[in-house]
């Protein structure tokens, strides 16, 4: 076991706090040790963000659970990355981030990635995507020679600022042992420090969203002239967030580029659509791990409540629900202590576990779980990763989670091996903004609790943008029929209006010819 720390930047330098437990094989990058990588820290700002225990993001911790036990036996087998025929200096860095054998995704996409063949990938965080496109992308870009005028050649586009981060993150540990250097940008702090390390036009990589990108471009302070790979990671979810002209926008300003890689979890027309649009026709198509979450099968339930309610809520479904084994997710790790330590006063069967807690803990609290000596653990998203327990009836998510794809994540531990199983949410006032891309997301509105003791007295948030448009077709489905039928009595009108017409105008002729006969 190897000893790591949390990491908060500050002031361009990385400051470490108290130890904590990592498995083996995990890292953080420092700032003060001379690396021959732009650091992201001096990208931030002077602003505090805190990066919690960066251990080669989720692809390696994900990677390292699936492989569990078989890693420490397989460190004495040659290593299954081996085929690949990377560079010598790929090969120590997969070495030193402790990668043995390639996932699903990986096995299907370095070789063709390699052979500079565009990808067509279908594959969920946590499937090890990150790898499966950086890795090759490092290799072949050792293979040919650096011009410093003719940078960024890689443009790698994210959705979300943080996850630009931690693929920044994972091409500086796959790359350790190269020269190759990465950018790092997005929105949300100033963009100085950004500007700073793009003058330098000594990256060869770019990693960016695309909002702070294409200000970058608008100010004429990066251009894609050179781009020769474009990787579009998570592009279900640029579409949910509405980027995809901006994407088509991206795209139209590169003209030398050579390799187009797309990696979504889910593929709906309009992002096939766009794949097709960009990509060559003789492209790759990757499927990667194909296990999805059984919707059907698990009852999901939304209780609105306010903050200093959610405990009496908390203990009152613990007593009248019939619950066997439950998972609750809390967002801190001083948040899951604390309701633990509450709940272990009722004399409730529960432990809590999270990243300070130290390996041999949470292996002796997750043991006692899966053994039934304890009935509710209360864990944090990131001590809850690679988490293999069949039988819980129930996933409580005390605090919303942020993220629509970590909703996913936390209600997927419920209904496996065949069974059903129960997600309760709880949704207080300052999180409300949260839940309405989570039920995007999942295509349809979570029930609301009927039997609610602590109904919140806020209203619920605003329809999500599925009801906006359920409703807005309504509504235009609504006018349509309402013009046609107006037009459809105009007509009848009109029509009736010329007929009297007609029936005047003949009068009128009668009258007339009358007179003159007579005359």
């Amino acid at each position: 076991m190897k000893k790591s720390y949390n990491a908060v930047v500050k002031e361009g330098k990385i400051f470490l706090n108290e130890p904590t437990d990592l498995p083996e094989g995990t890292n953080i990058q420092l700032v003060e040790k001379k690396s021959p990588f732009q650091p992201l820290t001096q990208q931030i700002e002077d602003e505090k963000i805190a990066i919690q225990q960066v251990p080669m993001i989720e692809e390696v911790s994900t990677q390292k659970v699936q492989e569990g036990e078989k890693m420490s036996e397989d460190r004495d087998s040659p290593n299954k990355f081996d085929k690949f025929g990377f560079h010598e200096l790929i090969n120590q860095g997969v070495t030193k981030v402790g990668y043995t054998s390639p996932t699903l995704v990986q096995d299907q996409a370095i070789q063709s990635i390699i052979d500079r063949k565009d990808i067509l990938g279908i594959a969920k965080t946590g499937s090890g995507k990150t790898a499966a496109f950086a890795l090759p992308i490092l290799n072949n870009l050792l293979n040919q020679k650096l011009e410093h005028e003719k940078l960024p050649n890689v443009l790698v586009l994210s959705p979300t600022r943080e996850l630009a981060i931690q693929i920044g993150v994972s091409f500086e540990n796959y790359g350790l042992f190269t020269n190759i250097k990465q950018i790092t940008i997005f929105g949300g702090v100033n963009q100085k420090h950004q500007v700073d390390q793009l003058q330098k036009r000594d990256a060869q990589i770019l990693v960016a969203t695309p909002g702070r990108l294409l200000d970058l471009i608008n100010q004429k302070y990066i251009s894609l002239d050179h781009v020769q790979i474009l990787v579009l990671d998570e592009a279900d979810r640029m579409l949910d967030m509405g980027f995809i002209p901006d994407i088509k926008r991206i795209v139209s300003k590169i003209p030398q580029r050579e390799q187009s890689l797309l990696f979504s979890a889910t593929m709906p027309k309009a992002i096939l659509k766009l794949a097709e649009s960009f990509l060559k026709t003789n492209y790759v198509h990757v499927t990667g791990d194909q296990q999805s979450i059984p919707i059907n099968k698990i009852k999901q339930e939304i209780y609105f409540v306010e903050k200093e309610d959610k405990l009496a809520l908390l203990e009152n479904i613990l007593e009248h629900d019939n619950i066997s084994k439950t998972l609750i997710f809390s967002r801190t790790k001083h948040g899951a202590d604390k309701l633990a330590r509450k709940l272990q006063k009722q004399s409730y069967s529960i432990e809590a576990m999270h990243g300070n807690k130290s390996q041999a803990s949470r292996q002796r609290v997750l043991k006692s779980f899966k053994d039934n000596n304890i009935q509710i653990l209360v864990a944090t998203d990131l001590a809850a990763r690679g988490l293999d327990v069949d039988d819980i009836s129930h996933v409580i998510n005390y605090d919303i989670p942020s993220e629509p794809e970590t909703y996913m994540h936390r209600i997927g531990r419920t209904a496996r091996a065949g069974k059903s199983g129960i997600a309760i949410s709880f949704c207080q006032n300052d999180q409300r903004k949260y839940f309405p891309q989570i039920e995007q997301l999942l295509g349809f509105h979570i029930p609301r609790a009927i039997d609610n003791p602590f109904q919140s007295v806020h209203e619920e948030p605003l329809p999500t943008k599925l009801g906006v448009k359920l409703e807005s077709r309504k509504r235009n489905k609504q006018s349509k029929m309402s013009e046609k039928s107006n037009r459809g009595s105009w007509k009848k009108k009109s029509r009736q209006n010329k007929e009297g017409d007609k029936k005047k105008n003949y009068k009128k002729f009668l009258k007339n010819r009358i007179k003159k006969n007579k005359n």
